[in-house]
């Protein structure tokens, strides 16, 4: 296969991944228009965001294994289908039902893409240098599509209406669609059994969906009953998940995988970066738009310093850093300026002004970003072997997912907590957001302090080449 259809077959897969990661935060915008359109009350209206973040956070890992199984891109189209139909039955309901429903088939379709994603590149790429350059393209898709989100949303709601925020992407799903087929060869499941762990399936997606719950609606608070009940229910699943991962002789997701130190050590870090992550993506949001009165399309804006920054280092530089010095000096330089970042922000004052206030922060997060994921995706996958990718690209996922799920939940809570103590006024919420941006900053000095320490080198990581010669990826040149 050609290097040119490799890198249009990457851009293709990037679109793909794009529209899944968009879906989280594109719908913040447009949720006053949505209430008001289809009359959701203010708690109904939190299903419309939590219905596709239970079902996408609690099949992630199912996912992975399912395209190991079948194939990695026979499960990326059926996933991108399922989103894409998902999608048009979102922009054209009429009901919350109809809404909720389809958000929930969303995260489904979403899951199964996103989690044999990353798989599908590590397969197509061999070579340790495309390999790094590809996966810093990916990471950038994955880390600064959010603030795009934001973007998007404003302009299409603003110009047009909420309902195309769904609709737009279904001619992008369709055309992600041919061109994979076009350009993805299919190939059938690494696994030598085609059996699911079927007890395995539905007690790790139980635990996730019972945990993403739990965390993003912590009902009655965080010391209720509830929510302590819907915690413990998730980690007893999980629990039982495990043992009976141990016992199993064709388990879901072999146990040994975490044996990989790299593969444990990036995981763990992916779970705190993802907890700074979204503290600065979201709190940001908030103190620029309930602070400083920007509006949605000046809050995108705001972000895309920081949103340029983080594309040309993951997409150029942080390759050939990373083929240069390994994983360790450029995952723990880049989470220490991203450190510094949200170190800033947590000094941002009541009447701060961009450039001296905000701007800084921004550049930093985006060198810090830009700089980091690339490590972190590579070091978390480079160990695997390639019957076993597309679990760890479902790892990874739903590392930073229940990451930044769990981070933002507390640290939106302490920060609530701070804001309600000074009676909600703008002192109040200022202090509460930098209450939040401090415990941003200390996850991320906690994973540049693992990930430097603890991280197995890898000059010019990873150099595996397993993928053989009689099974391309690819089968069609264009």
């Amino acid at each position: 296969m050609s290097d040119r259809s490799r890198w249009i077959a990457l851009y293709v897969l990037c679109l793909g991944t794009l529209m899944i990661v968009l879906d989280v935060t594109i719908v913040g915008v447009a949720l006053p228009s949505i209430k008001k359109d289809l009359g959701f009350s203010q708690s109904s209206l939190a299903w419309v965001v939590n219905g596709y973040l239970l079902t996408y956070g609690g099949c992630l890992l199912l996912g992975g294994r399912l395209g190991d199984l079948f194939g990695h891109r026979r499960l990326f189209s059926i996933g991108l289908s399922a989103f894409t139909v998902s999608s048009l039955a979102c922009g054209l309901s009429t009901t919350q039902g109809e809404l909720i429903a389809a958000r929930c088939v969303q995260g489904i379709g979403g899951a199964v893409t996103s989690s044999v994603s990353f798989g599908l590149v590590m397969t197509i790429f061999t070579e340790p240098v495309d390999r790094a350059k590809a996966m810093g393209v990916m990471g950038f898709v994955a880390s600064g599509g959010g603030s795009l989100g934001v973007l998007l949303g404003g302009v299409i709601t603003d110009a047009i209406s909420w309902h195309w925020i769904f609709l737009v992407n279904v001619p992008i799903g369709a055309l992600v669609i041919v061109l994979s087929l076009r350009l993805l060869a299919p190939s059938p499941g690494w696994a030598a059994s085609r059996r699911l762990d079927v007890v395995g399936a539905v007690s790790v997606t139980s635990s996730l969906m019972l945990a993403v719950y739990g965390i993003n609606n912590h009902p009655g608070g965080w010391t209720s009953g509830e929510t302590i009940g819907l915690l413990a229910a998730a980690a007893v699943l999980l629990s039982a998940f495990v043992a009976w991962e141990k016992r199993n002789a064709e388990p879901l997701m072999p146990v040994h995988l975490f044996l990989h130190r790299n593969l444990a050590v990036a995981n763990t870090a992916g779970v705190l970066w993802a907890a700074a992550m979204f503290a600065w993506f979201f709190m940001t949001a908030l103190y620029l738009q309930l602070v400083l009165g920007y509006s949605p399309l000046k809050v995108g804006l705001a972000f895309l310093p920081g949103n340029l920054i983080m594309g040309a280092l993951s997409i150029g530089i942080s390759a050939r850093i990373v083929t240069k010095y390994g994983y360790r000096k450029p995952l723990a330089v880049g989470l220490v300026a991203a450190a510094a970042g949200l170190a800033l922000l947590a000094r941002a004052p009541v009447d701060g002004h961009f450039l001296q206030d905000v701007l800084p922060s921004m550049i930093l997060l985006g060198f810090g970003a830009g700089i980091a994921f690339n490590p972190v995706l590579l070091a978390a996958m480079g160990d695997v072997e390639p019957q076993e990718a597309g679990l760890a690209s479902g790892l990874v996922n739903t590392s930073f997912m229940m990451g930044g799920a769990l981070g933002l939940a507390v640290l939106a809570s302490i920060s609530s907590s701070r804001a309600a103590q000074l009676g909600g006024t703008s002192a109040g919420l200022t202090s509460g957001y930098h209450y939040a941006f401090v415990g941003g900053a200390i996850c991320a000095v906690l994973a540049a302090t693992l990930g430097g320490v603890v991280l197995r080198d890898t000059q010019g990581a990873p150099a595996h080449e397993r993928v053989p010669e009689a099974e391309p990826a690819f089968g069609v040149d264009i």
